[in-house]
């Protein structure tokens, strides 16, 4: 008997090497040791964590890199203040803002499963998180309106949607959207306690009653979806209706104006930004449907980086459909835009500096 004992605490003391690496290598690991109700870590090995680290690492810095590309290229380049490059340029903003604040703290989040910054800044960023992707759907609405004065109202255009007028849409967009979020949140994680589990520290997640997703649900995707899928169905059917007049005129013989000109390069541009809204929403579409039902985490992980990853889709169609994108990128890739008075070039025309 005391010999069986004398196994035991030699067993438990780590006495025996073998068993003693087996027990390590079992231990389940905590986000904070020294606190009880410390949640779990996930125990991944270290070649695990290295491959994941690198490839979100690798994924943030291409977004952040093709987007910063895109921001200099509108701010910079005169021959770019648009309205519409005013929309473009603001959804860049929030693309970036995806690249370089979201995509690391989610992925901190995702591979560890703890979080380690503290309550006061998980708060601000549940706020962040939720208020960056809303105001990038807020920017798609704001393109999908403005290609629709556009293509359904070209001599409206130039008066209703001036730079002030989108300056302002896109500056209230901001602001509500982040009105709305902090309320959300501050609500559901702070103050209505009635249908919060148990949690434990180092968490940082946000529950919200079957009310508040309805809602959620309404006010960040079906209502502005709605908006702009019927402004693009109006949209194509313009455009539908205006390159059968273009094809009449060219088969009879007539010379086609410089208006119905203009009105194709319009059209263009509503085709080109109706692919990156589409790819959007192909992207939020499956994470909102699942978010309803029970699945595995594992697939809602899977699909919320799926969104993310858009971020670093956009500037992607802006290279294949936007040949003045093309140009402005090598012009800041070869340093050029340092050179005097280049934010002055013609970038629509084959001059260089």
């Amino acid at each position: 008997m005391k010999g069986q004992k004398g196994e035991q605490n030699k067993l438990l003391t780590g006495g025996d090497s073998l068993m003693a690496y087996e027990t390590e290598d079992q231990e389940t690991q905590y986000c904070f040791p020294n606190i009880n109700t410390s949640c779990v870590k996930e125990n991944r090995s270290k070649h695990e964590y290295n491959v994941l680290y690198v490839f979100f690492s690798l994924l943030s810095a291409w977004t952040v890199f093709l987007n910063l590309l895109v921001i200099i290229s509108i701010s910079h380049f005169k021959k770019l203040h648009t309205p519409t490059n005013m929309i473009i340029l603001s959804l860049a903003v929030n693309d970036l803002l995806i690249g370089l604040f979201v995509m690391p703290v989610e992925a901190v989040r995702l591979i560890d499963k703890c979080w380690y910054f503290g309550d006061t800044f998980c708060g601000f960023t549940l706020i962040l998180i939720g208020v960056i992707p809303s105001a990038s759907l807020s920017n798609l609405v704001l393109i999908a309106v403005d290609r629709y004065a556009a293509v359904c109202y070209p001599l409206l255009y130039p008066q209703k949607i001036s730079m002030t007028n989108t300056l302002m849409s896109i500056c209230l967009s901001w602001v509500y959207y982040f009105a709305y979020i902090t309320a959300l949140v501050i609500y559901n994680r702070y103050l209505d306690t009635s249908h919060r589990t148990d949690e434990c520290y180092g968490e940082c997640t946000i529950m919200m009653s079957f009310s508040w997703i309805i809602t959620d649900l309404f006010m960040c995707f079906i209502f502005p979806c709605t908006i702009m899928i019927t402004l693009y169905l109006r949209i194509f059917y313009v455009v539908h209706q205006q390159v059968k007049v273009m094809n009449s005129l060219m088969k009879g013989g007539k010379c086609v104006t410089e208006g119905l000109v203009k009105r194709k390069s319009e059209s263009k541009a509503a085709l080109t930004l109706g692919i990156i809204v589409s790819v959007y929403l192909l992207c939020w579409i499956p994470y909102y449907i699942c978010s309803l039902t029970v699945i595995s985490s594992t697939a809602i992980n899977v699909l919320i980086w799926a969104v993310f990853a858009n971020s670093g889709v956009n500037p992607l169609v802006y290279a294949l459909f936007y040949p003045w994108f093309k140009k402005t990128a090598k012009l800041i890739l070869t340093l050029k835009i340092f050179q005097p008075a280049s934010s002055l070039i013609n970038i629509f025309t084959e001059l260089e500096l």
